[in-house]
């Protein structure tokens, strides 16, 4: 038995940088379950160690 895919719904002009506050570009899925939304720009910063984690980056 397979468990059902739990899908995130698509970012709106209402989510925002966890960083910086400005419009939210990225999702960022940790292992844990937790997420951080970010703008393209600290998206790019950030992706790097991100990935190193093993988050999965929602664009």
């Amino acid at each position: 038995m397979t468990s059902p895919t739990l899908t995130r719904p698509e970012l709106t002009a209402a989510d925002r940088c966890d960083r910086c506050g400005a419009a939210a570009q990225v999702r960022a899925i940790l292992a844990n379950g937790g997420e951080l939304l970010f703008c393209g720009h600290h998206a790019r910063e950030y992706e790097p160690k991100l990935k190193e984690m093993a988050a999965e980056i929602q664009r």
